[in-house]
């Protein structure tokens, strides 16, 4: 039998009622600016970017995750307006809390550790931790018709996040696989 690789990702998500809202903000995009990409997620702050692992092997990946939240505790979060990343992305900003950063680099390091888990791309840039509502198919030239509208734009929620979420590829979309109580 062939080992299937599968692509997965760790985040945080927010309660089902900032998810709403912030579906919501993604449909405008999507019928406004023709941007509907990040329809393809839940909404979330991504703490591990996608990552190939067998899916045979899952329970391993499973194992790590639950021993490395079973140390933590819940951590607040704090959604502060919309910023972006020119010219292609817009989204709700995440203000940088230690406790945020400081979970995000312990879970880098350990999945780095122990599962060998890294994402080169990552590993020269700081964590910008951010909820995406447009990007990949937001042309350039619809960002700069989105973003001033946009980047005045109140939005405001705090919520505490007591697990993690590991999402899981497939056909076409990013679905919750399991999360993993702090």
């Amino acid at each position: 039998m062939v080992n299937s690789r599968t692509l997965f990702f760790i985040a945080l998500l927010p309660p089902v009622s900032i998810q709403e809202e912030v579906n919501q903000i993604k449909q405008y995009f999507s019928d406004r600016y023709a941007s509907s990409h990040a329809q393809k997620s839940p909404p979330h702050i991504t703490l591990q970017p996608p990552f190939e692992w067998n899916r045979e092997s899952v329970e391993v990946l499973e194992e790590f995750l639950d021993r490395f939240a079973i140390d933590r505790g819940p951590i607040p979060i704090t959604l502060s307006g919309f910023a972006a990343f020119p010219p292609r992305v817009i989204f709700v900003n995440v203000l940088k809390t230690p406790e945020l950063l400081n979970l995000q680099a312990d879970l880098a390091n350990y999945l780095k550790t122990t599962l060998g888990i890294v994402d080169e791309r990552s590993q020269g840039r700081p964590f910008a931790p951010h909820m995406t509502v447009a990007f990949k198919d937001l042309t350039r030239q619809n960002f700069k018709a989105a973003w001033p509208e946009f980047q005045d734009k109140p939005f405001q929620a705090e919520f505490i996040v007591n697990q993690l979420t590991l999402l899981i590829h497939s056909n076409g979309r990013w679905n919750i696989f399991k999360e993993f109580s702090f």
